[in-house]
């Protein structure tokens, strides 16, 4: 490996705004925003949105259940039958 080109490898506190929890992750960005957890000082990233805040990992993630194409097109057209006269 050559010496001199890589990115620092750290420790970094990701917080996660919505759910106030904190993440401790190695990772290479920088940041100038520091926090102290646990008497150790992190460099520190907010985040809006992770694993602990987003719908589909709390299980509170609504599905919607859509019919297929064939069953719309039968929902909109099928009281449109030809009238045959006899």
């Amino acid at each position: 490996m050559k010496q001199g080109i890589h990115p620092d490898y750290q420790k970094v506190a990701f917080h996660d705004i919505a759910a106030d929890k904190y993440f401790i992750v190695g990772s290479t960005l920088k940041t100038n925003r520091t926090v102290e957890i646990d008497g150790t000082t992190y460099p520190y990233v907010p985040l809006d949105v992770s694993s602990e805040s987003h719908p589909f990992y709390t299980g509170k993630q609504k599905t919607i259940h859509s019919d297929g194409r064939v069953a719309q097109f039968n929902r909109r057209f099928g009281g449109l039958k030809s009238q045959k006269e006899v």
